[in-house]
């Protein structure tokens, strides 16, 4: 039983750490794309 919890937090973790890494990509892309445009 402890053993199916501690995979699914590991798993929780693990989904929730790739969203914040999808967030910031997407992020810095935006940031990136307002400076393109701000120089034009």
């Amino acid at each position: 039983m402890s053993e199916n919890l501690i995979r699914a937090l590991e798993m929780l973790g693990q989904g929730m750490l790739g969203i914040f890494v999808v967030l910031g990509l997407i992020a810095l892309l935006v940031v990136l794309l307002g400076k393109m445009d701000g120089k034009k």
